[in-house]
């Protein structure tokens, strides 16, 4: 499976692809960070990163997209760009009628390292090790895109996997547990009612 990570961002959009295969390993193909100058106006900063998205999809044709899903922060101007090439990202893939995922900072975190507050550095450092990296990709953007894609592949579960997933690493063997522990939680919390 193909996957397309997209850390959006209007200053500095984090973009990563790579492959998975039925064992779940991934292997990366590509990783980029398209850059916009906050000197333009804004539309043009938007058709910037859309170009550059467009330029990724149709060399590298990934057969799903994932996306950091926005939250919500005090900085207005920050969450608007977020959301502004978010929109973009899922209209550029939607065109191709690729199918696209949202995912929270924290499910990245422990599909990747197996905690919800991993930093930065941590993320980075898995994502390397992952994809048998000799350096965490800078900046942290093409981390967090290459992020993005390896938690989607990993939680959607990968084409042609074997039934029971196949082996796990132990980040997504954490992650199982924990998805199993918040069902468990979420059921007997609707039992007790």
């Amino acid at each position: 499976m193909r996957v397309l990570g997209v850390d959006p961002g209007l200053t500095r959009c984090g973009v990563g692809v790579i492959d998975v295969a039925p064992d779940r390993t991934a292997k990366l193909v590509d990783v980029v960070v398209i850059r916009s100058s906050p000197d333009l106006p804004i539309e043009q900063r938007l058709a910037h990163v859309a170009a550059g998205l467009e330029a990724i999809l149709d060399e590298h044709r990934p057969q799903t997209v994932a996306l950091e899903r926005v939250f919500a922060r005090s900085d207005v101007s920050t969450i608007m760009g977020t959301a502004q090439i978010s929109g973009v990202a899922m209209y550029l893939a939607a065109k191709r009628a690729l199918p696209v995922s949202l995912h929270t900072p924290s499910e990245v975190k422990a599909a990747i390292t197996g905690y919800g507050r991993a930093d930065k550095a941590q993320v980075g450092a898995m994502v390397a090790r992952i994809l048998g990296l000799d350096a965490v990709p800078k900046p942290a953007d093409a981390a967090d895109a290459l992020a993005l894609a390896l938690c989607h592949a990993w939680r959607s579960g990968t084409p042609g996997a074997p039934a029971g997933g196949g082996a796990l690493t132990p980040a997504q063997e954490a992650w199982r547990a924990a998805e199993r522990s918040a069902s468990a939680s979420a059921g007997a919390r609707r039992l007790s009612r």
